[in-house]
């Protein structure tokens, strides 16, 4: 007759029943319930995702772990094989409310159900978190911005008394250790200092560590992209000055310019961070840019139009213009009169040779107007391009006090 034997349970599963069969998951672990849980905490960050301006929310990847002490799962290793070191459920033990204060979003993080537990109750719960956090991001001075991230680890119910934290490394340590963080994206991260500190809230002293997240802003793609540009933009403008303003070509050549850098601003739109709480001092850029180029447009429109004025007009709005008309007549005037005289004396004859007299005298006169009036025009053009040089050093000098200005800012920003 054949006996089946019950097979032998293995060690794991032995340690495993032993250590929760009486074990109570909502229970600080510890033998004296005076004495504190200490919960070391590490961090390292492994990339930033996003960097929201608009919302004031930053995504983060990093990597976080726990480890405490756990006086209820303790054992031998010698009566159970030899096995130092245990996976557990994390929903089966004791865990610490340890949270982010920042935290404003759920991220896509794994979940890792199971902790690690030795011999000796040490509990290491490692895992990699996506931090949506709140921060208050200064994006004055976009795209050479830096900004600093705070993540504000405590307990959300214990007090100092029953939960504490510390340091799993040293402070030095995890403020230079960026050796894991993905380097190649548009952030940079410069450093994570941080420091332990206590929270009063309502008569009890709450255990926090703050993690200051310290990045930098790699501007390269945006110099490339949006300031080159504007700049390029902003010298042909200067330089279309020195088209002649009797061609026609300035006023296209310039309408051009506005609307090619219309165009390129619009597109961009999107690479250009927003708040309501201040505006990057690039966006200003951008604006007095355009207000630049419409001025510098106006002022050709203004010039051209004086050049195309009639004689009237330009009598009219000119005072040289009539000073050279009043002069002007009293020349022709004065020309005039001596052959007024001979047409007069012409006129009283019939004689075909007066006749002809009379006509050579008629045209004369004609050409010495029309002399009189290419003299005038050419002194109103001459007049024209006085003035256009003139708007071309005023515009010079509000290009000149903008870029101060600018530097100035930038100036003030630095030393901030």
């Amino acid at each position: 007759m054949c006996t089946t034997t019950k097979p032998k349970r293995s060690a794991l599963n032995q340690l495993t029943r032993l250590l929760l069969r009486k074990y109570n998951c909502g229970v600080r672990p510890v033998q004296n319930w005076t004495k504190p849980t200490t919960v070391y905490i590490d961090l390292i960050i492994q990339s930033v995702l996003d960097v929201d301006g608009q919302t004031q929310k930053v995504t983060t990847s990093i990597w976080y772990r726990q480890i405490w002490n756990d006086e209820f799962l303790v054992w031998d290793p010698e009566e159970f094989d030899g096995i130092t070191e245990i996976s557990l459920s994390s929903d089966a033990i004791w865990v610490p409310d340890v949270i982010i204060s920042e935290f404003v979003d759920v991220g896509k993080s794994p979940v890792i159900p199971y902790v690690y537990v030795n011999c000796s109750g040490t509990v290491k719960n490692y895992k990699p978190i996506q931090v949506v956090s709140a921060c208050h991001l200064e994006i004055y001075a976009f795209p050479f911005d830096k900004q600093n991230c705070t993540l504000t680890f405590r307990s959300w119910l214990h007090s100092v008394n029953e939960v504490d934290l510390a340091l799993w490394r040293p402070a030095e340590e995890i403020a230079n250790d960026t050796k894991d963080f993905m380097n190649d994206g548009e952030w940079e991260l410069l450093s994570v200092p941080s420091h332990y500190c206590t929270l009063e809230q309502e008569d009890r002293d709450y255990a926090q560590i703050q993690f200051n997240v310290l990045i930098r802003r790699r501007p390269l793609l945006y110099v490339v992209s949006l300031l080159i540009p504007s700049i390029f933009f902003m010298v042909v403008d200067v330089t279309s000055f020195y088209l002649p303003p009797n061609s026609g070509t300035r006023i296209t050549f310039k309408t051009s310019i506005l609307l090619g850098f219309t165009v390129i601003r619009v597109n961009l739109m999107d690479e250009i961070p927003a708040t309501a709480i201040k505006t990057p001092l690039i966006g200003v850029f951008f604006a007095v840019c355009m207000a630049l180029l419409v001025l510098s447009l106006a002022m050709s429109i203004f010039v051209v139009k004086l050049l195309h004025y009639s004689e009237k007009e330009v009598k009219e709005m000119s005072m040289s213009a009539c000073l050279l008309d009043k002069y002007g007549s009293m020349d022709q005037s004065f020309i005039e009169s001596p052959d007024l005289f001979s047409l007069t004396e012409v006129s009283n004859s019939d004689s075909p040779l007066e006749k002809i007299l009379q006509e050579v005298v008629s045209l004369r006169l004609y050409l010495q107007e029309e002399d009189n009036e290419g003299s005038s025009q050419s002194y109103w053009v001459e007049l024209c391009l006085k003035v256009d040089k003139l708007l071309f050093c005023v515009y010079l000098l509000i290009m000149l006090i903008y870029v101060m200005t600018l530097l100035l800012l930038w100036g003030v920003w630095s030393s901030a």
